[in-house]
């Protein structure tokens, strides 16, 4: 069964690879600038341990404790592996502790609480010996309005990322995420969030990053400039029935 799985993961990993490749050619991008962050969630460990076997660097979660029980477990048993893990689902302020303890950035910032939250958490994981570079973060943009998927205004990213700005020692501003709202075709959502994105960035050119596009949709996402994309299903196939 095992090998099996590694089988199942390394087809849809070279078909999510060759996806990203022929977006990039299409929209005459530089071959290999985007970044491919294989969404683990739901997944067990030994996933994780195979895709580490077959190239895997980057990966993405979004559930705590899960992920840091998870992660935790493929660290003990591949310690000399070197690799990242991201946060990118939403971030209940009383797990900012656990996350920051195994993040290399989180995605989803989506209020000035939420980046408080962290901040201080960061503070507090450096000082107690428990990680010792900054948390990258994404503000997390809302095409919608929609309260219930998260995300701020465009308005809104301003104050944000003068907040994270007050956290210079324990965050790092990197840029913007965005999820296409449901009900908006992607070619217009994907439009849209470049164009948020060209202004945010004219404003703060240090924070390029552009995490945009999963299974569905990221052809769309990479011909609007989208420098991380992050695939699950078209990689891991249909999620377990029982999470681990």
């Amino acid at each position: 069964m095992s090998e099996d799985r590694r089988s199942q993961l390394a087809a849809g990993l070279s078909g999510a690879r060759e996806r990203v490749a022929a977006a990039e050619a299409v929209a005459g991008r530089t071959a290999g600038e985007t970044t491919l962050l294989v969404v683990t969630k739901f997944f067990p460990a030994v996933d994780v341990e195979h895709l580490l076997d077959l190239g895997v660097r980057e990966i993405g979660e979004s559930r705590e404790p899960e992920a840091g029980r998870k992660l935790a477990q493929v660290r003990a048993d591949r310690p000399d592996v070197d690799f990242a893990a991201d946060m990118i689902g939403r971030v209940q302020r009383k797990k900012a502790r656990s996350v920051a303890r195994w993040a290399r950035r989180v995605h989803s910032v989506d209020s000035i609480e939420l980046v408080d939250a962290l901040g201080g958490a960061v503070e507090r994981c450096v000082a107690d010996g428990e990680r010792e570079e900054p948390l990258g973060v994404l503000l997390q943009m809302s095409l919608d309005g929609d309260p219930e998927r998260g995300g701020l205004v465009e308005a809104d990213l301003a104050a944000a990322a003068d907040r994270v700005d007050e956290y210079a020692q324990s965050l790092r501003l990197d840029g913007l995420m965005v999820i296409a709202p449901l009900g908006i075709e992607p070619e217009q959502a994907m439009a849209q969030a470049a164009a948020i994105r060209e202004r945010f960035v004219a404003a703060r050119p240090e924070a390029r990053e552009f995490s945009a596009g999963m299974s569905g949709d990221l052809e769309h996402a990479i011909a609007h400039g989208s420098t991380c994309v992050r695939v699950g299903t078209a990689i891991m196939g249909p999620r377990p029935i029982l999470s681990p």
